[in-house]
Protein backbone atom coordinates (compact mmCIF):
# COMPACT_ATOMS: atom_id res chain seq x y z
CA UNK A 1 0.00 0.00 0.00
CA UNK A 2 1.37 3.41 -1.00
CA UNK A 3 2.40 5.64 1.90
CA UNK A 4 0.55 8.97 1.97
CA UNK A 5 1.24 12.33 3.53
CA UNK A 6 -0.99 13.11 6.52
CA UNK A 7 -4.07 15.35 6.02
CA UNK A 8 -3.29 19.05 5.55
CA UNK A 9 -4.25 20.03 9.10
CA UNK A 10 -1.90 17.40 10.50
CA UNK A 11 0.81 18.35 8.01
CA UNK A 12 0.62 21.93 9.27
CA UNK A 13 1.23 20.68 12.81
CA UNK A 14 4.30 18.76 11.63
CA UNK A 15 5.85 22.02 10.37
CA UNK A 16 4.41 24.56 12.78
CA UNK A 17 6.91 26.61 14.82
CA UNK A 18 6.18 26.89 18.54
CA UNK A 19 7.63 30.38 19.11
CA UNK A 20 6.82 32.60 16.13
CA UNK A 21 8.27 35.66 17.81
CA UNK A 22 11.84 34.36 17.80
CA UNK A 23 13.62 34.91 14.45
CA UNK A 24 14.00 31.61 12.61
CA UNK A 25 15.43 30.91 9.18
CA UNK A 26 14.04 27.76 7.59
CA UNK A 27 15.57 26.53 4.34
CA UNK A 28 13.59 24.33 1.95
CA UNK A 29 15.22 22.26 -0.79
CA UNK A 30 14.73 19.14 -2.85
CA UNK A 31 17.50 16.78 -3.93
CA UNK A 32 17.91 13.54 -5.85
CA UNK A 33 19.20 10.39 -4.14
CA UNK A 34 22.70 11.13 -5.42
CA UNK A 35 22.64 14.74 -4.20
CA UNK A 36 21.64 16.68 -7.33
CA UNK A 37 19.74 19.89 -6.62
CA UNK A 38 18.43 20.20 -10.19
CA UNK A 39 17.77 18.37 -13.44
CA UNK A 40 18.81 20.39 -16.49
CA UNK A 41 19.34 23.39 -14.23
CA UNK A 42 15.86 23.39 -12.67
CA UNK A 43 14.54 21.89 -9.44
CA UNK A 44 11.15 21.27 -11.02
CA UNK A 45 12.35 18.02 -12.58
CA UNK A 46 12.69 16.50 -9.10
CA UNK A 47 9.36 17.30 -7.49
CA UNK A 48 5.80 15.97 -7.67
CA UNK A 49 2.38 16.77 -6.21
CA UNK A 50 3.36 15.58 -2.72
CA UNK A 51 6.41 17.82 -2.68
CA UNK A 52 4.21 20.69 -3.87
CA UNK A 53 1.89 20.12 -0.90
CA UNK A 54 4.78 20.34 1.56
CA UNK A 55 6.17 23.34 -0.35
CA UNK A 56 2.81 25.13 -0.09
CA UNK A 57 2.50 24.24 3.60
CA UNK A 58 5.86 25.83 4.37
CA UNK A 59 4.79 28.98 2.52
CA UNK A 60 1.54 28.94 4.46
CA UNK A 61 3.43 29.13 7.75
CA UNK A 62 6.08 31.72 6.92
CA UNK A 63 6.21 35.48 7.39
CA UNK A 64 8.43 36.08 4.34
CA UNK A 65 9.88 34.08 1.45
CA UNK A 66 13.60 34.69 0.91
CA UNK A 67 15.36 33.94 -2.39
CA UNK A 68 18.52 34.87 -4.23
CA UNK A 69 18.41 36.92 -7.42
CA UNK A 70 19.91 34.01 -9.38
CA UNK A 71 17.00 31.80 -8.35
CA UNK A 72 14.54 34.43 -9.56
CA UNK A 73 16.10 34.19 -13.01
CA UNK A 74 16.73 30.42 -13.08
CA UNK A 75 13.39 29.26 -11.69
CA UNK A 76 11.20 31.94 -13.29
CA UNK A 77 9.78 33.43 -10.11
CA UNK A 78 6.90 35.82 -10.63
CA UNK A 79 4.45 37.42 -8.26
CA UNK A 80 3.61 34.95 -5.49
CA UNK A 81 -0.04 34.49 -4.55
CA UNK A 82 -1.21 31.84 -2.11
CA UNK A 83 -4.55 30.18 -2.77
CA UNK A 84 -7.71 31.78 -1.40
CA UNK A 85 -8.06 28.98 1.16
CA UNK A 86 -4.48 29.40 2.34
CA UNK A 87 -4.85 33.18 2.52
CA UNK A 88 -8.01 32.74 4.61
CA UNK A 89 -6.22 30.29 6.93
CA UNK A 90 -3.38 32.77 7.43
CA UNK A 91 -5.76 35.62 8.21
CA UNK A 92 -7.60 33.49 10.76
CA UNK A 93 -4.24 32.57 12.32
CA UNK A 94 -3.36 36.24 12.71
CA UNK A 95 -0.88 36.37 9.80
CA UNK A 96 -0.85 38.58 6.74
CA UNK A 97 -2.95 37.00 3.99
CA UNK A 98 0.03 36.88 1.61
CA UNK A 99 3.71 36.63 2.59
CA UNK A 100 6.02 39.09 0.83
CA UNK A 101 8.93 37.97 -1.30
CA UNK A 102 12.41 39.18 -0.29
CA UNK A 103 15.20 39.00 -2.88
CA UNK A 104 18.90 39.09 -2.01
CA UNK A 105 20.97 40.84 -4.68
CA UNK A 106 24.41 42.42 -4.43
CA UNK A 107 24.56 43.67 -8.01
CA UNK A 108 20.88 44.63 -8.23
CA UNK A 109 20.72 43.20 -11.77
CA UNK A 110 16.95 42.93 -11.55
CA UNK A 111 14.56 44.50 -14.04
CA UNK A 112 11.85 46.59 -12.33
CA UNK A 113 9.51 45.33 -15.08
CA UNK A 114 10.07 41.70 -14.05
CA UNK A 115 6.86 39.82 -13.09
CA UNK A 116 8.34 39.44 -9.62
CA UNK A 117 7.51 43.13 -9.16
CA UNK A 118 4.71 43.80 -11.62
CA UNK A 119 2.61 40.80 -10.53
CA UNK A 120 3.34 41.03 -6.81
CA UNK A 121 0.34 40.87 -4.49
CA UNK A 122 2.44 42.21 -1.61
CA UNK A 123 5.18 44.78 -2.19
CA UNK A 124 8.47 42.87 -2.56
CA UNK A 125 11.63 43.52 -0.57
CA UNK A 126 15.12 43.77 -2.08
CA UNK A 127 18.08 43.19 0.26
CA UNK A 128 21.38 44.60 -0.96
CA UNK A 129 24.52 46.41 0.27
CA UNK A 130 25.70 50.02 0.35
CA UNK A 131 28.15 49.59 -2.54
CA UNK A 132 25.45 48.41 -4.98
CA UNK A 133 24.87 50.69 -8.00
CA UNK A 134 22.88 53.71 -6.83
CA UNK A 135 20.97 54.06 -10.10
CA UNK A 136 19.73 50.47 -9.89
CA UNK A 137 18.83 50.95 -6.26
CA UNK A 138 16.74 53.99 -7.17
CA UNK A 139 15.00 52.17 -10.03
CA UNK A 140 14.09 49.21 -7.83
CA UNK A 141 12.93 51.47 -5.00
CA UNK A 142 10.00 52.43 -7.22
CA UNK A 143 8.67 48.84 -7.18
CA UNK A 144 10.08 47.36 -3.95
CA UNK A 145 11.33 48.23 -0.49
CA UNK A 146 15.12 48.29 -0.83
CA UNK A 147 17.06 47.57 2.38
CA UNK A 148 20.82 47.89 2.83
CA UNK A 149 22.24 44.91 4.75
CA UNK A 150 25.98 45.45 4.62
CA UNK A 151 28.65 47.84 3.41
CA UNK A 152 30.27 45.94 0.52
CA UNK A 153 28.36 42.66 0.55
CA UNK A 154 25.02 41.40 1.78
CA UNK A 155 25.50 40.12 5.33
CA UNK A 156 23.11 37.27 6.31
CA UNK A 157 22.88 38.31 9.96
CA UNK A 158 21.75 41.77 8.90
CA UNK A 159 19.22 40.25 6.49
CA UNK A 160 17.64 38.24 9.31
CA UNK A 161 17.67 41.26 11.64
CA UNK A 162 16.20 43.58 9.00
CA UNK A 163 13.32 41.22 8.22
CA UNK A 164 12.62 40.63 11.91
CA UNK A 165 12.57 44.41 12.48
CA UNK A 166 9.81 44.62 9.86
CA UNK A 167 7.72 42.09 11.78
CA UNK A 168 8.85 39.17 9.58
CA UNK A 169 10.85 36.91 11.93
CA UNK A 170 9.79 33.61 10.35
CA UNK A 171 11.89 33.33 7.18
CA UNK A 172 11.51 30.64 4.53
CA UNK A 173 14.52 30.49 2.21
CA UNK A 174 13.81 28.75 -1.10
CA UNK A 175 17.31 29.06 -2.51
CA UNK A 176 19.40 29.08 -4.37
CA UNK A 177 22.46 27.07 -3.35
CA UNK A 178 24.72 30.14 -3.07
CA UNK A 179 22.29 31.92 -0.74
CA UNK A 180 21.97 28.73 1.31
CA UNK A 181 25.75 28.51 1.45
CA UNK A 182 26.03 32.13 2.62
CA UNK A 183 23.42 31.60 5.32
CA UNK A 184 25.17 28.43 6.43
CA UNK A 185 28.59 30.09 6.57
CA UNK A 186 27.11 32.88 8.72
CA UNK A 187 25.44 30.32 11.02
CA UNK A 188 22.00 31.70 10.17
CA UNK A 189 20.34 28.38 9.27
CA UNK A 190 17.98 27.25 12.01
CA UNK A 191 16.15 24.57 10.08
CA UNK A 192 16.34 22.54 6.88
CA UNK A 193 13.33 20.92 5.24
CA UNK A 194 14.69 18.50 2.66
CA UNK A 195 12.68 16.50 0.15
CA UNK A 196 14.40 13.42 -1.24
CA UNK A 197 13.28 12.61 -4.78
CA UNK A 198 13.59 8.88 -5.63
CA UNK A 199 15.73 9.40 -8.72
CA UNK A 200 19.41 9.20 -9.65
CA UNK A 201 20.64 12.08 -11.79
CA UNK A 202 24.41 11.90 -12.25
CA UNK A 203 25.99 14.49 -14.53
CA UNK A 204 27.29 17.79 -13.23
CA UNK A 205 24.28 19.04 -11.26
CA UNK A 206 25.21 21.13 -8.21
CA UNK A 207 24.49 20.54 -4.54
CA UNK A 208 21.84 22.33 -2.47
CA UNK A 209 24.47 24.47 -0.68
CA UNK A 210 27.51 26.08 -2.29
CA UNK A 211 30.09 28.25 -0.55
CA UNK A 212 33.68 29.44 -0.66
CA UNK A 213 34.64 27.20 2.25
CA UNK A 214 33.23 24.13 3.95
CA UNK A 215 31.46 24.48 7.28
CA UNK A 216 29.98 21.92 9.65
CA UNK A 217 26.68 22.44 11.49
CA UNK A 218 25.16 19.66 13.57
CA UNK A 219 21.42 19.23 13.02
CA UNK A 220 18.72 17.23 14.79
CA UNK A 221 16.12 15.19 12.89
CA UNK A 222 12.62 16.32 13.89
CA UNK A 223 10.58 14.10 11.58
CA UNK A 224 10.50 11.89 8.50
CA UNK A 225 7.38 11.82 6.35
CA UNK A 226 6.85 9.56 3.37
CA UNK A 227 4.64 9.73 0.31
CA UNK A 228 5.21 6.89 -2.10
CA UNK A 229 8.97 6.74 -2.56
CA UNK A 230 9.49 10.42 -1.72
CA UNK A 231 10.87 11.31 1.73
CA UNK A 232 10.38 14.60 3.57
CA UNK A 233 12.91 15.33 6.30
CA UNK A 234 12.82 18.16 8.81
CA UNK A 235 16.03 19.07 10.65
CA UNK A 236 16.66 21.80 13.21
CA UNK A 237 19.67 23.05 15.14
CA UNK A 238 20.77 20.38 17.59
Amino acid sequence: MRAELPPRAELIEHYRVADRGAPRTRVNFIASLDGAATIDGLSGGLNNADDKLVFDTLRLLTDVILIGAGTVRAEGYGGIRLSADDAAWRTQAGLAAQPPLAVVSGRLDLDPRHPLFTEAVTRPIVLTHAAAPSDRRAALAAVADVIVCGDEEVEPHRVVAALAARGLPQILCEGGPHLFGDLLAADCVDELCLSFSPVLVGGSAGRIAVGASAVTRAMELLHVLRAGDMLFLRYARS
